[in-house]
């Protein structure tokens, strides 16, 4: 049995939390899943090893460089392409009406798919929950799960000289928007205080984002320098078996505190500006929301609010 899913939210953060509904289905129809999603998703980056994923197809459709995907002509393609597949089923996390039709036409049986023309109704996890209960009576209440196989955390470690005598911590400092951003400063303060305490080892997860470099730089011209690895010019996919190598990870949120979680490692996901639950549906996520809120949305702002002293007390808690 060949069976599709759609899921084209954005970035990467998206993808990991659908990741425990295509591994229901995969399961109930005991059969991998072939994974339609955006470029931008960069899910060939840390599915590769992940057993109920059978492929990644990626949807093109960026117009600015007219995209094989974009446009009506670019439909006609992706019927083309996803024809070539003869898949039996096709489940759809999308209200889109096109989404439909390009099923239909492309001669998938089954067809699953959201309420059609409810787009602004869909919270990111609530519908797709009742989703797969509605459609296949399934309870999803699983957190995502990345698969690494051993070899590669093996040889990870010894090239990062992974130390069990070591706390070896993943600092996400990176993130989508600059409101997302804690400040340098922030974590300069959390590196010196646990250096004080105990023997730490901090791996710096960026991106190329010039106002992601000046923190990852500020970080790297203080005195605690010593006590940092820079990860910035390696692959999601080559900085994956390390984070599962980790004690803990202390992440903005981004695209590392979604793939650390479901990689198993103990994750502080630091909430300025984005709503809760994106920090908040795994079992190993641990938030901190600024302090004097009561939750976070998109404009709370918070990112000066979150404490290096909160970071501490958080870690100790885990650690503990």
């Amino acid at each position: 049995m060949k069976i599709l899913v759609i899921q084209n939210r954005m970035g990467i953060g998206d993808t990991v939390i659908f990741l425990p509904y295509i591994k229901a289905l995969s399961k109930k129809f005991n059969s991998p899943i072939s994974l339609l999603v955006k470029e931008n998703s960069k899910a060939n980056q840390f599915l590769f090893q992940t057993d109920y994923i059978d492929e990644i197809l990626f949807l093109e459709r960026d117009k600015k460089t007219n995209a094989r995907h974009s446009g009506f002509l670019g439909s006609l393609n992706l019927i083309e392409d996803i024809k070539k597949n003869k898949f039996d089923k096709i489940i759809i996390f999308n209200s889109s009406f096109r989404f439909y039709l390009i099923a239909k036409f492309s001669n998938i049986p089954e067809i699953y798919q959201y309420p059609l023309f409810q787009k602004n109704q869909q919270h990111i996890t609530d519908t797709p929950k009742k989703f797969m209960k509605d459609k296949f009576n399934l309870d999803i209440n699983e957190d995502p799960e990345i698969q690494i196989n051993h070899e590669l955390i093996f040889q990870s470690s010894k090239k990062f000289q992974i130390n069990k005598d070591e706390i070896n911590i993943l600092l996400g400092i990176g993130g989508s928007g600059p409101t997302k951003r804690i400040p340098a400063k922030t974590f300069i303060n959390v590196i010196k205080m646990m250096t004080e305490k105990m023997k730490c080892k901090f791996f710096l997860a960026t991106g190329k984002n010039s106002d992601e470099q000046l923190i990852l730089n500020e970080i790297l011209k203080s005195k605690y320098k010593d006590f940092c690895i820079p990860l910035d010019n390696l692959s999601i996919k080559e900085i994956l078996p390390l984070i599962k190598s980790c004690n803990l990870s202390i992440c903005n949120d981004s695209s590392f505190s979604h793939l650390s979680a479901a990689l198993g490692t103990k994750t502080i996901t630091l909430m300025a500006d984005t709503p809760l639950i994106y920090g908040n549906y795994c079992s190993m996520m641990f938030p901190i929301i600024p302090e004097g809120e009561k939750t976070v949305t998109h404009n709370t702002l918070g990112k000066e609010k979150i404490s290096s002293e909160a970071i501490l007390n958080k870690i100790f808690e885990i650690l503990n």
